[in-house]
């Protein structure tokens, strides 16, 4: 299939991500070009979508935001909507397949494998992990072509609101509404740090979070940055501490706040040490 898939875009596997604002900026883009680099054969291209340039490496191939013409975008919606910008019929000066990955994700082995599933005009999605039991993709890594999503958009455009209302997350709306349907990279490829990495209570308290076998790309979804994950904290509101010193907080209202002695005593990480090899320049 990779023959076919890279036919499409001129022989060259085509990375993408997007920024905007400053929650992320030139840190985990360059960090992020530089996993790619490392776990990916040539040829290649890495393109930014970006508001802002400064600080990127030079070899990143910067491009503008691609427009997306919504006056007000979603309001209280989980899902990361501006993703919508990627839909349109052009991407920059982009054709065919391109693989897009989020900024806050960690690339542990090669992206190769990703350019061999499915056909050039699919859309292939991770594996949504915290639904197991529903046929639900995941938008932090998803590979589709160019102009192949344009209906969605357009359906996102004229009723943002209610699109996001409905679906709550935008990878929902990719996965339930892709023209010809979707499909999904193993689900071994691409694993979720607290619910695949870490170790359950109490083996949370004696064991820093394991690299499973057969991962390649690991994602940090719903507050938990990699470099959380690093200095050992759950999420980045929390602190870094030893165990016992955790564990003694659960007497603490102000430390546990509104969870319960077993929620809070479940949400204590080790520093993850293998995390740090992987996620720099």
């Amino acid at each position: 299939m990779m023959k076919e898939i890279l036919a499409a875009s001129h022989g060259v596997k085509q990375v993408i991500c997007i920024s905007w604002g400053a929650k992320y900026g030139a840190l985990f883009i360059n960090r992020l070009y530089a996993m790619v680099t490392r776990n990916i054969t040539p040829p290649f291209t890495f393109t930014c979508f970006t508001d802002n340039r400064e600080g990127l490496h030079p070899s990143i191939l910067c491009q503008d935001l691609p427009e997306l013409d919504v006056v007000k975008m979603p309001v209280n919606s989980l899902g990361i909507w501006s993703k919508a910008r990627l839909w349109g019929p052009k991407l920059g000066n982009l054709q065919g397949p391109v693989l897009f990955l989020d900024l806050d994700l960690v690339i542990v082995s090669s992206l190769d494998h990703f350019f061999e599933c499915g056909g050039a005009n699919d859309v292939v999605m991770a594996r949504n992990q915290t639904t197991p039991f529903r046929r639900l993709g995941q938008t932090s890594l998803f590979r589709f072509k160019v102009g192949s999503l344009v209906s969605l958009q357009e359906t996102f455009r004229a009723d943002p609101q209610g699109v996001a209302d409905k679906y709550r997350f935008e990878q929902r709306f990719v996965t339930l509404n892709a023209p010809s349907g979707v499909k999904f990279f193993p689900r071994q490829w691409v694993l979720h740090f607290r619910q695949d990495c870490r170790w359950p209570f109490p083996l949370n308290y004696f064991l820093a979070p394991r690299m499973p076998h057969g991962a390649r790309v690991v994602i940090f979804p719903r507050g938990l940055l990699p470099q959380d994950a690093i200095e050992g904290r759950f999420s980045a509101n929390s602190r870094n501490s030893s165990p016992l010193n955790h564990i003694i907080g659960i007497f603490d209202k102000a430390r546990r706040g509104k969870k319960t002695p077993f929620k809070y005593l479940r949400h204590y990480i080790r520093p993850t040490s293998w995390v740090a090899e992987h996620w720099r320049e």
